[in-house]
């Protein structure tokens, strides 16, 4: 039972973040004028499927996995001349362009919503757990643990507004402002109304008998009623830390600190979705939303094949009217995309290895 569970949840996890990516395109290119041959929830040979006013057929597909957008067809029927020559950035209706045919900037827009729609979908998922939590903790310092090193420098009722240059506005982001270990830093603090600096403030980590890490402060805060303000605060750092998680990561990776062999594939992700259930619906959520995050950080990343890369391409046109060459576009892509698979499939073997 556990296996159909956890293969069910993986396939909604992993299928709503790539099928958000790609309606990101599919309502952009709606939104821009440019004509879609189809879109297709799912991968494969099709199951079922319609044909809208617009032309666009829509198919249900035999693998869950995501979907895509056929933007060109070389079999679709000849666009008219007059719906070639209206190219308005945001036109109010379909106006039957082909993708290529479309001004830059149009596409532009069209290649950049699938990444927006995947933020889009994280702070979503960010804001329901910040509902769901029980209670919201503040900034605010309530009282401190027993020989608390940082009450030589806080007091009661101060508001820390940032750590050594990270902002702090709920407790999840002023816990994880801190690793955990006994140093000193730089706070910026509100108290009384008078914003002040404290440099050199110590703060000590709290573990329990066992030596084990109970909490990376040595205060308490002040718990927030659950306005919508308070709310709102708590997602965002949930955003923004997953966010710098992700960027910090990638930056690690291309800089040699973090080697390939610690990437984690679509069979390592199973894994953690296994566990992720096991501790509760707010994990997996939690796990969804971090994936979709991923997703839109990734597909932005200047590499051939991606997102990214098209819109390096896209931006170049954009500024000088001219086309980066067709070829050099396929042949940077198709090196990208064969340099990708590779990378995915080393990952994949990783995952195995690991888990067997």
């Amino acid at each position: 039972m556990t296996f159909f569970i956890t293969a069910a949840v993986s396939l909604l996890v992993f299928g709503s973040v790539v099928l958000v990516h790609e309606l990101g395109h599919f309502l952009a290119a709606r939104a821009a004028g440019i004509r879609v041959e189809e879109f297709s929830v799912g991968l494969g040979p099709r199951l079922w499927g319609f044909t809208g006013k617009s032309g666009t057929r829509y198919s249900l597909r035999l693998l869950p996995l995501g979907g895509y957008n056929l933007f060109n067809n070389p079999d679709a029927e000849e666009i008219p001349d007059d719906a070639a020559q209206k190219k308005p950035l945001f036109p109010a209706a379909v106006q039957n362009l082909s993708f290529e045919d479309a001004p830059p900037q149009q596409r532009f827009f069209v290649t950049l919503a699938g990444a927006v729609m995947n933020f889009l979908l994280g702070a979503a998922l960010m804001l329901a757990l910040a509902i769901s939590m029980p209670i919201l903790g503040s900034n605010r310092v309530a009282d401190f643990t027993a020989n608390a090193a940082s009450a030589a420098y806080l007091q009661a009722g101060d508001e820390i507004l940032w750590v050594d240059g990270t902002r702090c506005r709920s407790s999840f982001s002023l816990l994880n402002s801190f690793d955990g270990t006994e140093k000193q830093h730089t706070l910026v603090i509100s108290r009384g109304g008078q914003v002040m600096t404290l440099h050199g403030v110590t703060v000590a980590p709290q573990r329990d008998k066992t030596g084990a890490l109970k909490s990376p402060i040595d205060f308490r805060v002040v718990r927030v009623a659950k306005t919508p303000r308070a709310v709102l605060n708590q997602a965002r750092d949930f955003f923004g830390f997953y966010s710098t998680m992700i960027l910090r990561s990638f930056g690690e990776l291309a800089t040699g600190k973090t080697g390939v062999d610690q990437l984690t594939g679509p069979v390592g992700t199973v894994a953690v979705v296994r566990q992720a259930i096991s501790y509760g619906w707010q994990d997996v959520v939690s796990l969804m939303a971090l994936l979709t995050i991923n997703i839109g950080i990734f597909n932005l990343l200047p590499i051939p094949a991606l997102d990214g890369c098209k819109l390096l391409f896209l931006a170049f046109e954009c500024l000088t009217g001219r086309t980066v060459p067709l070829r050099a576009q396929a042949v940077i892509n198709t090196a990208g995309l064969l340099a990708l698979m590779g990378l995915m499939l080393f990952v994949t073997m990783q995952d195995v290895i690991r888990i067997f």
